[in-house]
């Protein structure tokens, strides 16, 4: 028998990006870029760095887990009793990159959490493909 109030659940979005691995890599890691898609951050891509995302609503408290340049970034994402944590992946392809985001950890009494970041999290994808369109 499972015990369902251990089990959680994840937003995944999976995206085709026209743009090499290092250009996505460097919108996810550089804080005036991530203030352009996503919020206003002190972050900095080393294990253990402890940072903020700040926007009008509030904050999310954020640890760095994992970061394997141009490949995979893992940070905590800490909110208003939600304890989470968000993992990009980005993987070459023969036209550009696949992009993967996943924020895993919502439990079943989260579900304004759960789609909030469902609906956040797309709008924040398409920001970020506007920001890189952009860039040099």
């Amino acid at each position: 028998m499972t015990d369902i109030s251990t089990e959680t659940r994840s937003v995944v979005i999976e995206r085709e990006i026209p743009f090499p691995s290092e250009k996505i890599w460097r919108a996810l890691t550089q804080p005036h870029l991530i203030q352009e898609w996503l919020m206003k951050s002190d972050f900095k891509p080393a294990v253990d760095h402890r940072f903020s995302f700040n926007a009008d609503w509030g904050s999310v408290d954020c640890k760095v887990l994992e970061v394997e340049p141009n490949t995979t970034l893992s940070y905590s994402w800490d909110a208003y009793g939600l304890e989470s944590t968000v993992t990009w992946t980005l993987t070459p392809t023969g036209t550009g990159t696949h992009l993967r985001m996943e924020q895993s950890g919502f439990r079943p009494d989260q579900r304004q959490a759960y789609g909030g970041a469902r609906s956040g999290w797309t709008q924040f994808l398409g920001n970020l493909e506007q920001v890189l369109a952009r860039m040099e």
